[in-house]
């Protein structure tokens, strides 16, 4: 289903409700060919193919992740269309940065048949309002490096993340560091 509008029901998630089941109808399966790299100092496409998916231990270990976001403070968006969950986005409540400027986007994903179908858009516009009201200037993004992810960021506006954090990056080295204002 592609369309270019979906009406689908975004909201905060409740920590309770971050569970197994919230997840049976959504599908992470993402095929990748190309990512970006960083070789010599600038990102340039290079192929990598493979079809990343998730498992019933990483849906756990994902749910263990989005509940402690929202119990440390952050928050948790749901996407929901026919009462099916479709679409998530998690945001860190902790400020941090040289400035305490940054919030982190920890999460984004829309679930396969929805793909470009101005979903990720919608969310990723809460987690932006939500940041700001909670007193930040930028989102960090940690961003897969697959071409159409970072096609999606740089339609947002992100940008290469001036800040890298060492933690952060040594978690996921392939990861780009971006940022966008809020």
């Amino acid at each position: 289903m592609r369309s270019s509008k979906i009406d689908a029901a975004i909201r905060p998630l409740q920590e309770a409700e971050i569970a197994l089941p919230l997840f049976s109808h959504f599908s992470r399966r993402q095929k990748v060919t190309l990512c970006l790299r960083r070789i010599d100092g600038d990102w340039r496409e290079t192929l990598a193919p493979s079809v990343e998916d998730w498992n019933e231990s990483d849906y756990t270990f994902l749910i263990q992740c989005l509940r402690n976001t929202v119990h440390a403070g952050g928050a948790v968006f749901g996407a929901f269309l026919n009462g099916q969950l479709k679409g998530f986005a998690s945001v860190e409540g902790r400020p941090f940065g040289s400035g305490g400027q940054y919030r982190e986007l920890t999460s984004l994903h829309v679930s396969e048949e929805l793909r470009h179908a101005g979903l990720g858009r919608k969310l990723f516009l809460y987690v932006k309002v939500w940041a700001k009201a909670q007193g930040a200037e930028k989102l960090y993004i940690s961003s897969h490096p697959a071409v159409e992810s970072q096609a999606f960021y740089a339609a947002m506006g992100c940008t290469d993340a001036p800040e890298t954090d060492a933690e952060r990056a040594r978690r996921e080295p392939f990861d780009r560091p971006l940022e966008c204002h809020v």
